[in-house]
């Protein structure tokens, strides 16, 4: 059976709470771009220390390659270790 990627992206990602999450990751973002921190195409990603992505405190972010930031190693429930 074919996947219905519409159907996953708005019972998932296209809810408000989701959408806030991601608006917050990408206020991140460019927070360190102004920071000179991160440029676009640098292979960088910000990382949130304690995993919430409304906490944008400066001591909260960090630089971190993309392989390192989203290979966290996973439980067998798929939350993080």
């Amino acid at each position: 059976m074919a996947r219905n990627y519409t159907g996953e992206y708005n019972n998932y990602q296209g809810t408000p709470a989701q959408r806030r999450r991601n608006d917050a990751r990408k206020a991140a973002r460019r927070k360190m771009v102004a920071a000179g921190a991160v440029k676009k195409g640098d292979g960088k990603d910000v990382h949130h220390r304690n995993g919430n992505p409304k906490d944008n405190s400066r001591k909260n972010l960090a630089i971190t390659a993309i392989k390192t930031n989203r290979s966290f190693p996973r439980t067998s429930k798929a939350r993080k270790k």
